[in-house]
């Protein structure tokens, strides 16, 4: 294994604070790649997606910034003992600690183990403390360094106490110190004399967080600290990056209550079909770890409680009764939430298909489209195609290629078509799984394959999605007798709720979407002049709305959903979102050198990387920025997005390619369309941004 996580150079102490926790996080990178462990900009950039996720700010003074990238070369700890503390989002008060955890992306499960050692560590007061009281950079490293490699005399102390330890006859058991402070496992921890108490309830719990290093074993630790001071029995399964080992079915045949505290899907909640269930997101157990315990221990004797649905494999909160937890979503937002679901597991098949096919167009020229598929399989390279002829407007024509551009343009063609032709079917599966879980994934699939049949497209798509999840996730919440209860995901709801989502399809649904999809395409079609451009500002302006979030994304679905079509129409709309989206990051690295007194050092560095990013069409590139300021860089942004969308549409610019910005230039017709129209968008955001952002700070000097 690589050198020592956390070394002297990785540490310092008394630091004044350069801002907000953006700039504290841009000091975190700067400290870290110093050592060589990471690329700065990258690493900066993934600590910043984590932190704008999920504030990283914990009760307790301490605030833990922390990513999995390809940016980081070597796993590393950072440690800021800032002079003044800064707000990082936790309702306890700003933090003064703040320790980052860089990752590389494929870190292995060791070095997972000894960061999700640091994390339980971090729950205890004792070692807070002995952080604070440090007047050496080498002393921070060596406590740290002591919890996460401890010599083996020191063992006990990393886990639960001694006493739980060899609490004999503990329904919980006890967990061995190494593997406690590991997560690894089903960490178990009892109060001695609970084991006498036959009538005491035995508590599961479930952690887990969005990247699985932190969150996930300091949630964990503050929930058998507190099951231990109650004298509760308590069993806990994390779910994080350094894998899972899931508890045994004599615990789970034991418990009396499940405790979930978590921000993304759990695996396998149809093991705890019928118990009673608290439900909170990860963050709470952290900070509220005795009350949890509490819930869960008057669930367990509660008849009315919210229980785990049965053959529930999916995420579900709020699908029981109103007495459970206080951590319900409405429904639009659930709805919400799968179709982003489906939005996010959709876009590989685009990116994948589509960029073979324009690879395709690239290779063997525009008239591929019509022979691919007979060359592809009637070919090899050992028997070349001469120029195949196809039927166009004008009668039979032949193809302008031959030969191994021929062929090689026609597979690649004939791949990425077929993997544009999953795109309403991951659509659909992938949002029926976001409301149901895996029940929902089979009927979603085949409703949208029903969708594409009958021409319904990516609205059938939709639909079909949202009927398939909320039928199955209706059949969960039924209680079926025991002996049908482990048919029922793999069988029953896949079967009848594929029936019913297939069956209102082709008798009732689908021929109506298909008239609309219709109806859609031939306005799209027909859109020209004053109309396009019109829809061309509308679709710069929601691409530059959110910056990556749900209007963004559903502009971008749009698009994506009709290049399949494969009309003049649909390249003009990807062309004028992909040139829209690349507009923030570029404006914002474009003032940041206009007018660098305007921003922070941390901005100018993030405006650095948001020439790339903009260039390859990553619009996020630009949150840091709107995060600061957004009255002043969001509108901007916006007014940017619009007059290059309305240009894209003026210009007739098609892009046969859904993502990659200027580096998918092969695809993109005119090209010199293209970049005038991003330029343009680009130079009228900068300056709008610059102008607002110069008139608040004299506003401010004024004042001052």
């Amino acid at each position: 294994m690589p050198g020592s996580l956390m070394t002297p150079e990785l540490v310092r102490l008394e630091v004044a604070p350069p801002g907000d926790k953006l700039a504290v996080i841009g000091l975190m990178a700067d400290l870290i790649s110093a050592t060589g462990r990471a690329d700065r900009d990258g690493l900066e950039a993934g600590l910043l997606k984590r932190e704008e996720s999920f504030a990283t700010g914990m009760p307790g003074g301490f605030a833990i910034p922390h990513c999995r990238t390809d940016a980081v070369h070597e796993a590393a700890l950072g440690f800021l003992r800032l002079s003044e503390p800064v707000d990082f989002g936790s309702a306890d008060g700003p933090a003064d600690l703040i320790i980052g955890i860089a990752a590389p992306a494929g870190t292995d499960d060791q070095h997972l183990k000894l960061l999700a050692q640091l994390s339980r560590a971090l729950i205890r007061p004792e070692f807070l403390a002995d952080l604070r009281a440090a007047q050496e950079p080498h002393e921070v490293s060596d406590l740290v360094m002591g919890v996460i490699e401890p010599e083996p005399s020191a063992q006990p102390a990393l886990g639960t106490s001694a006493d739980s330890a060899t609490a004999g006859g503990s329904p919980a058991g006890a967990v061995a110190a190494g593997d406690s402070a590991a997560g690894t496992g089903a960490a178990e921890t009892a109060a001695a004399g609970t084991a006498e108490a036959a009538d005491a309830p035995v508590l599961l719990a479930i952690t887990s967080c969005p990247t699985g290093i932190a969150h996930t074993y300091m949630a964990a630790e503050s929930l058998e600290n507190a099951a231990k001071d109650k004298g509760v029995a308590l069993h806990v399964e994390t779910q994080g990056s350094g894998g899972i080992t899931p508890f045994t079915d004599a615990q789970i045949a034991a418990a009396s209550a499940l405790i979930i505290a978590a921000d993304v899907n759990v695996s396998g909640r149809e093991r705890f079909a019928g118990l009673p269930l608290v439900e909170h997101p990860v963050k709470r157990a952290i900070s509220h770890g005795p009350q949890m315990i509490d819930e869960a221990v008057a669930a367990s004797s509660d008849p009315s409680a919210r229980r785990v649905p049965a053959a529930s494999g999916s995420s579900e909160k709020g699908s029981d009764s109103a007495s459970g937890s206080g951590s319900q979503q409405s429904w639009p937002k659930r709805i919400q939430a799968a179709v982003m679901t489906g939005v996010s597991y959709m876009i590989p098949f685009v990116a994948a298909g589509g960029l073979l096919m324009a690879l395709g167009f690239l290779v063997a020229g525009f008239d591929v489209a019509f022979v691919a598929q007979d060359v592809a399989t009637g070919y090899t390279l050992t028997s070349l195609p001469d120029h195949m002829p196809y039927d166009a407007a004008t009668g039979q024509v032949m193809t302008e290629r031959a030969g191994l551009a021929l062929y090689l343009g026609s597979v690649f063609f004939t791949v990425g078509n077929l993997g544009m032709g999953f795109l309403v079917a991951a659509l659909s599966g992938y949002i029926a799984y976001g409301l149901a879980g895996r029940p929902g994934i089979a009927p979603g699939f085949i409703g949208g394959a029903v969708s594409v049949l009958v021409g319904a497209g990516f609205l059938g798509g939709l639909i079909t999605g949202l009927l398939a999840g909320l039928v199955a996730l209706w059949f969960t919440t039924l209680k079926p007798p025991r002996w049908l209860a482990g048919l029922m995901p793999v069988v029953i709801i896949p079967l009848l709720t594929t029936l019913v989502v297939g069956g209102l399809m082709l008798m009732f649904l689908g021929r109506p979407l298909a008239s609309l999809m219709t109806a859609l395409q031939d306005g799209l079609t027909g859109m020209s002049g004053s109309s396009a451009i019109l829809l061309g500002v509308i679709i710069g302006l929601m691409m530059c709305f959110d910056l990556g979030g749900p209007v963004n994304k559903a502009a971008y679905l749009f698009a994506t959903a009709g290049l399949s079509q494969g009309t003049e129409a649909s390249f003009q709309i990807m062309a004028a979102v992909m040139a829209a989206g690349m507009v923030p990051p570029l404006a914002m690295a474009l003032s940041t050198v206009v007018r660098r007194k305007l921003y922070t050092p941390v901005e100018r560095e993030n405006g650095t990387t948001a020439w790339l990013l903009g260039a390859a069409f990553i619009t996020e590139g630009s949150i840091p920025f709107a995060a600061a300021d957004p009255l002043r860089v969001i509108p901007s942004m916006m007014t940017g997005g619009a007059v290059t969308g309305a240009l894209i549409m003026a210009f007739g610019v098609g892009s046969q390619a859904p993502h990659g910005g200027i580096f998918v230039a092969f695809a993109i017709s005119p090209i010199w369309g293209f970049v005038l129209a991003v330029l343009a968008g680009t130079l009228v955001a900068a300056a709008v941004v610059t102008v607002l952002k110069e008139s608040s700070s004299r506003k401010h000097a004024l004042v001052a």
